[in-house]
């Protein structure tokens, strides 16, 4: 008789490659080189660590330059939260792209019948976890985005966007000025 042991189910991640057993163990081991990753997981890589840093940058220049804060004194660069806004929704593209391109090559490798069935692999929590931040990252930069008002100039108006102009709701005779 021939005894192969307990069953298992690997999973591969972007950091490691973990053995789980039927029994419930788990053996993680890391990756022993960054140069002898495959290129979509070395560009997956990237793009996750450069999501973290744009997301973490965009907060921290969210609070420094908010309202109740006295970091940023001039009115003029109060637009801050518009550029926060734009780091959170290249964050949320730069950790939805290889989130979404890694459960493309599972989902094709589960269907494709030349994949032996001990290679197969199916989609983990952490891609649905990857979904979800990058889906409240490009909500939250929408939104930084969407509520920022720009001034308009020094005419201490408020804009109101229509299409992609921005017209100032001024005093007519502050108008006048401006326009003689």
């Amino acid at each position: 008789m021939h005894y192969e042991g307990p069953p298992e189910n690997s999973q591969e991640g972007l950091w490691m490659n973990c053995v789980v057993q039927s029994t419930g163990q788990q053996q993680c081991k890391n990756y022993d080189s960054w140069l002898v990753l495959p290129p979509d997981l070395q560009a997956a890589r990237a793009m996750t660590l450069i999501s973290c840093l744009l997301s973490s940058l965009s907060i921290l220049i969210l609070f420094l330059g908010a309202e109740f804060t006295n970091c940023v004194e001039n009115e003029d660069v109060k637009p801050i939260s518009l550029v926060a806004g734009v780091g959170m929704l290249l964050a949320g593209l730069f950790i939805i792209i290889p989130v979404s391109w890694s459960a493309h090559i599972v989902v094709r490798d589960f269907y494709n019948p030349l994949v032996v069935q001990s290679q197969k692999m199916e989609l983990g929590v952490c891609i649905f976890v990857g979904w979800g931040a990058g889906a409240l990252l490009l909500l939250a930069g929408g939104l930084l985005c969407c509520f920022s008002r720009l001034k308009c100039g020094h005419l201490d108006g408020t804009a109101m966007y229509y299409t992609d102009t921005v017209y100032c709701n001024v005093p007519t005779s502050v108008n006048k000025q401006h326009v003689e």
